[in-house]
């Protein structure tokens, strides 16, 4: 069974830094686009940032530019979230994604596989 595992998220305060994991299991995401959404009630989920297959290609948010970071360590099959500089607008519950065609895509149906959330609340 393919899965796809966040994990580091928490309560963190305003103008701090946080950093999210996605491991996988079941197989190998080798090649594969890796992608970070988030989703607050109410509200659709939001592309924040992606990684091309090869790695070298990456898409962010303008809300996020300059502030997230989405490295990759392929030997680990690990992909993360750095996040910077949060504000209070970056609370959420952030899912990780996995496309097997391994390009950039920006929407929610460029994925396949999702994993189960984790949530980052940011106090101002």
């Amino acid at each position: 069974q393919v899965q796809l595992v966040e994990s580091g998220g928490g309560l963190v305060q305003a103008g701090g830094p946080l950093r999210l994991s996605c491991a996988t299991s079941g197989r190998t995401f080798s090649g594969y686009a890796r992608s970070w959404f988030r989703q607050v009630p109410g509200k659709e989920r939001e592309f924040v940032a992606a990684i091309s297959g090869s790695g070298s290609s990456t898409g962010y948010a303008d809300a996020v530019k300059g502030r997230f970071t989405i490295p990759r360590d392929n030997a680990k099959n690990l992909v993360y979230l750095q996040m910077n500089s949060l504000k209070p607008e970056d609370t959420a519950v952030y899912y990780c994604a996995a496309n097997a065609r391994g390009y950039v895509g920006r929407r929610y149906d460029d994925y396949g596989y999702w994993g189960q959330g984790t949530q980052v609340t940011v106090s101002s």
